[in-house]
C-alpha cells in the first residue's frame, strides 16, 4: 500500500481530521466569497457544506468520524449565539422604542413561516411525518429536531429543512429586500435584520451581520425569540388541534 494512502487512512480516522477539514474548507470558501464581492450565490456556508459532503462521500469517511473532530466547532455555536447579545445591547434604545412592533413581527412572522410550510406540504400531498417536519423549519437545526420529535415529525428531516431554509434566506434576502424597496436607513436595517433572523435563523443572521451591523444585531434577537416561541407554541398548537 502506498505511503500516502496509509497516511490518509491514519489522518482520516483522527479527531483532528473533521476540525481541520471544516476550518480549511470554510476559510477557502470565505476567501472566494470576498473575492467575488460577496455574491449571494457564493455564500461560504453553502459551499462549505457542499464541498465537505462531497469530500466525505468521495473518501468514504463516515459522519461520526468526521463529527468527532468537528464537534468542537459545534460547541462554539452556543457562545457565538450568546455573543450576538452584545451588539443588541449597544442598540437597546432602538429596541426599547420599537419593542411592540418587533414583538408583533416575531409572533406573526413565526406563524407565517410555520403555517405556510404546513399548508404547502399538505397541498402537495406529502406524508404526514414529512409535513410535521416542516413546521419548525425557520428555527436553528438542533431546536428544529427537538420540536419535530415532539410533534411526530422526523428529526433528521427537520434538520435538513432548517438548513435549506437558512440557505435560501441567506441567498435571496438581499435581492428580496431590494425588490420590496426596504430602505437602507437605520429602521430599514433593523427591519431587514429582524426579518432575516425570523425567517432564516442562524444562517440568515450570519448573512445579515456580514452586510450591516444593525441588521446583524436585530437578526440575532429574532433568532433567539423564534427559538423560544417555536419551542413553546408549535408543540402546544399540535397538542390542542
Amino acid at each position: 500500500m502506498p505511503k500516502f494512502v496509509e497516511l490518509w487512512i491514519y489522518l482520516s480516522a483522527t479527531p483532528l481530521f473533521g476540525l481541520t477539514a471544516t476550518v480549511v474548507v470554510y476559510v477557502l470558501a470565505q476567501a472566494l466569497y470576498a473575492r467575488l464581492d460577496q455574491a449571494a450565490w457564493a455564500n461560504p456556508v453553502l459551499w462549505s457544506v457542499v464541498v465537505l459532503a462531497c469530500g466525505l462521500s468521495a473518501t468514504g469517511v463516515d459522519y461520526p468520524t468526521y463529527f468527532s473532530g468537528a464537534q468542537f466547532i459545534h460547541f462554539l455555536l452556543g457562545p457565538a449565539v450568546v455573543a450576538l447579545a452584545w451588539p443588541l445591547w449597544e442598540r437597546r434604545a432602538a429596541l426599547h422604542q420599537h419593542w411592540r412592533a418587533l414583538s408583533a413581527a416575531a409572533l406573526l412572522g413565526g406563524m407565517a413561516a410555520s403555517g405556510s410550510a404546513l399548508l404547502l406540504g399538505w397541498l402537495a400531498g406529502l406524508p404526514n411525518e414529512v409535513v410535521l417536519s416542516l413546521a419548525p423549519k425557520s428555527v436553528t437545526a438542533p431546536v428544529a429536531m427537538g420540536i419535530a420529535e415532539k410533534v411526530g415529525g422526523i428529526p433528521a428531516l427537520a434538520a435538513v429543512f432548517a438548513v435549506l431554509t437558512g440557505m435560501v434566506g441567506a441567498l435571496s434576502g438581499k435581492a428580496l429586500f431590494a425588490w420590496l424597496k426596504v430602505p437602507a436607513d437605520a429602521k430599514g436595517w433593523m427591519a431587514r435584520g429582524f426579518a432575516m433572523g425570523t425567517a432564516a435563523h442562524g444562517i440568515g443572521a450570519a448573512r445579515a451581520l456580514q452586510v450591516n451591523s444593525d441588521a446583524g444585531a436585530f437578526a440575532g434577537l429574532a433568532l433567539g425569540v423564534q427559538v423560544v416561541l417555536a419551542s413553546l407554541l408549535i408543540p402546544l398548537c399540535f397538542k390542542c388541534f
